[in-house]
């Protein structure tokens, strides 16, 4: 019998579609993976079952009749509970107060009992004794706690409602192994209780082996459901994909044999990558592919000094280097594009020659800086990237996205890098000038830099690199080229499955 049926929900924000046909059924005592690739609208599907987004469209039956939730607490009347990728913690508050939070038991008086609030948080994080460490207790600071233990108590929170549908949104996302089978142990009695748990995983293997059915949604809608025991790995991915093709391999272009590796990393690691080696050779761009978060920045930001790393080995033109700071890198020949301009890359409020002379300057040790030498060096290198200014002395913020990146690498050509760390270059640009941005790497290239490029967009490192290495979890976990190198391979590698 189905507990849950959602039917053709839509839901647009803005000009953006994130649901165009959201389908799925929950069967009563079921564990059900939704899965996808990222921005199909799995999330948003949850929070519109959650009672956290209203629909546009479609209706959410429960039982035998059809529902409307305005908000959370309603769902949660219903005996939904939702678990956020984002998490809700409150970080100045005890574990028990956050897994008790707007549920809190009362007093006679009606004030909270702490001494209840306390003994239920301890029966709820005894569920995870053996596996989450005694730093986890009912009166533990949630902001004082590793990330593996917030996420704990973000299922906790989940758990303590006491719902008929858990919906656990990458809950696994931040725990090691036996935390993550010691959940999957808790879902499994839950079902034998009857309780139904919807599963968003960019996990395959999780989903094998704990999802009774699968429902895969693309592109905004639901376009499969199937019986997990009955069902391939490879159909699924599949499924998750449509009807995506290789990219030609025209664009690509292999470093002679000889060519000795400039860049390469020995077992590096840092807060978000581990164990990471990888090669690049001079005229090789080589991809850093896998679903977003999974160490990709954190890589290129450990190379660039911005997140250095804690073990493992740098050697450039064989040579072995430390980089504990950007400046290091910079001396070094390195360069880093960041996706995210206002954090990463902009001086807010100041000029376009400033912002183009940052490298210069620090490449070289400049103690005194003249703008009149430096001018006609940096026009040159801007215009040569067809960068549309009014003047360098212009603020730049007045730019276009799309320049305002030309500018950023720009800075970096003056400067003349060996190696280019990208680091989602693209994001947020039209698609002019992001044709332009990937022509003038691929240029680069050719003359000679190593790049490493991290996208957010598949096609985009199918497309324009020699290779793509594959990250999951902070590892890497394929690389793939030649015959691989196509949109199946990526994302049955992204999803667990070495290629």
């Amino acid at each position: 019998m189905a507990l849950l049926e959602a039917k053709g929900v839509g839901k647009r924000f803005g000009a953006v579609v994130a649901l165009s046909d959201g389908r799925l059924t929950v069967g009563e005592g079921e564990i059900h993976a939704l899965i996808g690739a990222n921005g199909c609208g799995k999330s948003t599907l949850c929070k519109v079952i959650a009672g956290a987004v209203a629909p546009d469209a479609g209706a959410i039956v429960i039982g035998d009749g059809p529902v409307r939730f305005r908000s959370p607490r309603d769902a949660e009347r219903a005996g939904i509970a939702l678990f956020y990728q984002e998490l809700s913690l409150i970080p100045q508050l005890s574990v028990a107060a956050n897994i008790g939070l707007g549920h809190e038991p009362r007093t006679a008086l009606g004030f909270v009992d702490r001494t209840r609030l306390g003994a239920e948080a301890r029966e709820l994080i005894a569920l995870f004794a053996g596996v989450a460490g005694a730093e986890l207790a009912p009166d533990a600071i949630v902001a004082d706690l590793t990330p593996d233990l917030r996420q704990i108590v973000e299922i906790l929170k989940v758990l303590a409602r006491r719902p008929r549908l858990m919906i656990m949104d990458e809950a696994t996302a931040a725990l090691d192994g036996r935390q993550a089978e010691r959940l999957f142990e808790i879902l499994r009695a839950r079902k034998a209780e009857g309780v139904s748990t919807l599963m968003i995983s960019h996990r395959l293997d999780e989903v094998f082996a704990v999802a009774d059915r699968i429902t895969v949604m693309r592109g905004g809608a639901t376009v499969a459901e199937l019986a997990t025991a009955e069902t391939e790995r490879d159909t699924v991915v599949r499924h998750m994909i449509g009807s995506a093709a290789v990219h030609p391999a025209a664009q690509r272009r292999t470093p002679a044999a000889a060519a000795q590796p400039r860049l390469i990393t020995e077992d590096v690691a840092n807060a978000r990558v581990r164990g990471v080696s990888l090669a690049v050779a001079p005229g090789e761009i080589v991809g850093l592919g896998g679903l977003q978060g999974q160490g990709q920045s954190a890589l290129l930001q450990g190379l660039f000094g911005a997140l250095p790393f804690s073990a493992g080995r740098v050697t450039i033109e064989g040579e072995p280097v430390t980089l504990r700071r950007p400046a290091d890198a910079i001396r070094r020949g390195l360069a880093y594009v960041s996706g995210d301009r206002g954090r990463d890359a902009a001086f807010a409020g100041r000029s376009i020659l400033e912002n183009l002379a940052a490298a210069v300057l620090v490449r070289e040790r400049s103690k005194l800086v003249r703008p009149r030498a430096l001018t006609p060096r940096l026009t040159q290198v801007a215009e040569s990237l067809k960068t549309k200014y009014a003047g360098l002395d212009a603020a730049i913020g007045t730019l276009s996205g799309g320049n305002q990146q030309k500018v950023f690498i720009a800075r970096w050509l003056a400067a003349a890098p060996r190696v280019l760390l990208l680091d989602d270059p693209t994001k947020g640009i039209d698609l002019g000038a992001k044709a332009d941005l990937l022509a003038i790497m691929r240029r680069l290239a050719d003359e000679g830099a190593s790049i490493l490029l991290y996208s957010s967009e598949d096609a985009e490192l199918l497309e324009w690199c020699d290779r793509v290495i594959v990250f999951n979890a902070g590892r890497v976990v394929a690389e793939l080229r030649g015959a691989t190198l196509d949109h199946f391979h990526l994302t049955r590698a992204a999803y667990g499955e070495a290629a």
